[in-house]
């Protein structure tokens, strides 16, 4: 699994433990919703404040 984690438009460093941990979460969260299917290819989300 590939994670990406940009701030400010500046790519983070991520180790293998925290990649993991964001894919697994964001994976499971999404695939749980209704219409998504399991093989999806890439998620994208944006959060602005």
């Amino acid at each position: 699994m590939n994670v990406k984690l940009l701030v400010d438009g500046e790519e983070i460093d991520l180790n293998d433990f925290v990649v993991k941990i964001l894919g697994g979460m964001v994976g499971g969260a999404v695939t749980s919703l209704r219409g998504i299917r399991e093989d999806w290819k890439q998620i994208e989300i944006k959060v602005k404040k």
